[in-house]
């Protein structure tokens, strides 16, 4: 029987298992890949003390501050969370956990296209992390699906390896955050193609081109989809969590969902602004309610 269950090891989970811990909270986080999403972000130049560190350092220098505090992280996938006599059962695929508070840091998972051609190719052209992948296209034609900061991001790492990319923006205009989109247009490399769809991807064996919505064609070797994030919510179904119309989790200021002793952080809640900082402070938060809850009640 723990205090705190941590589902998710992103920012916020790890920030929220280092407060518990201060706590003096039992916690146990569980998490399918330490990190999260933040793992796969290749140079990240806001994050406060670090003028210019990586996804794979920052993760590792959390993940070290909070098992030093001997909190115990476990790499497994939760599959159900149930509650029954104020107790939460949070299953894995091979155990149990049961807890008397729980904190939901699942995080988001990348949207997809969804158009003729993505699944079949992907790991073959199509790719949703640039930071993975984009080393493959050294000296090839790419393309960047996405008009936001992260689709503004991909483009320019792409860029440091191939020769040409596109970026496909469905509206008027790029809504990155101005030092990015001052980098995208100062990039000779990247060329931007407003009010475009991608109808289809196209291939042999691997992407060899796309295809617009006014039915043009454009020779590529690979896709990188960045067009948002939706979260992952399908295991908070049997507690009855409330969510937003666009499936983010309904939380008040201190992070406390509808549900009394569930918790949620990060990029998982509804919330205006989705970053690494932004998530450690709702961690935060939601780790001093759950003490709240469990110690001062």
């Amino acid at each position: 029987m723990y205090d705190i269950v941590i589902i998710g090891g992103g920012p916020a989970g790890l920030t929220a298992a280092v407060y518990a811990a201060r706590y003096k909270l039992s916690t146990v986080v569980i998490s399918k890949e330490t990190g999260g999403l933040m793992m796969y972000a290749a140079d990240i130049e806001n994050y406060p003390a670090s003028k210019l560190i990586s996804g794979v350092d920052l993760t590792k220098n959390m993940k070290e501050q909070v098992t030093s505090l001997g909190v115990e992280i476990k790499e497994d996938e939760v599959v159900e969370v149930s509650k029954q006599n104020n107790i939460f059962t949070v299953a894995t695929s091979d155990n149990k956990y049961e807890c008397k508070a729980v904190i939901i840091a699942l995080g988001t998972q990348r949207r997809k296209l969804n158009v003729k051609g993505e699944d079949i190719f992907i790991g073959k052209g199509v790719s949703h992390c640039a930071t993975c992948d984009a080393a493959f296209f050294k000296n090839k034609t790419a393309g960047v699906v996405g008009g936001g900061d992260s689709a503004c991001k991909a483009a320019l790492l792409v860029a440091e390896y191939a020769s040409k990319v596109f970026m496909f923006v469905k509206g008027a205009a790029v809504t990155g955050e101005p030092v990015n989109l001052e980098r995208v247009k100062g990039n000779k490399k990247i060329e931007i193609l407003y009010n475009t769809d991608v109808a289809e991807i196209k291939g042999d064996k691997t992407v060899n081109s796309v295809v617009l919505g006014d039915g043009k064609n454009i020779p590529l070797d690979g896709v990188f989809i960045e067009i948002g994030m939706v979260p992952s919510l399908a295991i908070l179904k049997e507690i009855g969590v409330d969510a937003d119309d666009k499936g983010f989790v309904k939380v008040n200021a201190g992070m406390e969902t509808n549900v009394e002793g569930c918790y949620a952080a990060g990029d998982i809640v509804s919330k205006q602004l989705k970053q690494i900082i932004t998530a450690c402070g709702d961690g935060a938060n939601a780790a001093f309610s759950a003490y709240k809850f469990l110690r001062l009640k």
